[in-house]
């Protein structure tokens, strides 16, 4: 199992309307890719040197093929709409993750 996880730094003068696009739309448009069984969304609790406060969602897929479909297929245009949205007051990095086990 893969987990595509987006860590998001969001200035708080757009949080709310950052976070009632993410909770209503966004994830929502990720799952209905087909890529993706599940998704969750979590609090970084770190307090960032920038400002702004931080999220990860975690997106879970069956492999890193059906990851890079998504890559190819979707993600471009996903990620338009959050820089169209919110510019330079959302900075997202992405990392790839291999589960190994649950306990």
């Amino acid at each position: 199992m893969i987990l595509y996880n987006v860590t998001i730094n969001i200035h708080e003068s757009v949080h709310d309307q950052w976070m009632d696009w993410m909770q209503t739309k966004h994830i929502q448009d990720v799952l209905n890719t087909g890529k993706f069984s599940s998704a969750r969304m979590v609090r970084v609790l770190v307090e960032e040197e920038m400002g702004g406060i931080t999220y990860a969602i975690q997106y879970t897929t069956d492999s890193k093929e059906t990851l890079q479909k998504y890559y190819d297929e979707d993600a471009p245009r996903l990620r338009e709409e959050g820089a169209q949205l919110f510019g330079e007051k959302m900075l997202a990095f992405r990392t790839e993750l291999e589960l190994i086990s649950e306990h």
